[in-house]
């Protein structure tokens, strides 16, 4: 599959499918960042569990693993973010798109 580069060398220009691409991006990046830290933190529980509740040895270990899979989930998930929302950002400021919708602020009308 060949990849279509973003048409346009300003807002202006660019076509409402591009610039509603970049928001959907935007979006999906902060859906993935959630779904990193729950699954971190699923697995901080889950091993605090195996250590708190469960005596067996190799029990113990399965929490400590899990433990550490956790923090090490939640870290990678939000460097991704970090990484992937820089990259969204440089494309907003290149083509001078407004980012004010995706911060929450309410857009006055335009007339």
């Amino acid at each position: 599959m060949k990849t279509r580069p973003i048409r346009g060398s300003g807002a202006n220009d660019l076509p409402l499918e591009d610039k509603l691409a970049i928001d959907r991006t935007f979006l999906a990046n902060e859906e993935t960042l959630l779904a990193y830290l729950r699954t971190g933190a699923a697995l901080l529980i889950a091993g605090v569990l195996f250590l708190l509740f469960l005596r067996q040895s190799w029990l113990s270990a399965v929490g400590i693993a899990c433990i550490g899979t956790g923090i090490i989930t939640g870290i990678i998930g939000a460097a991704r973010y970090r990484w992937l929302n820089r990259s969204i950002s440089l494309i907003r400021k290149q083509f001078g798109i407004d980012t004010s919708s995706t911060t929450g602020a309410a857009r006055p009308p335009q007339i």
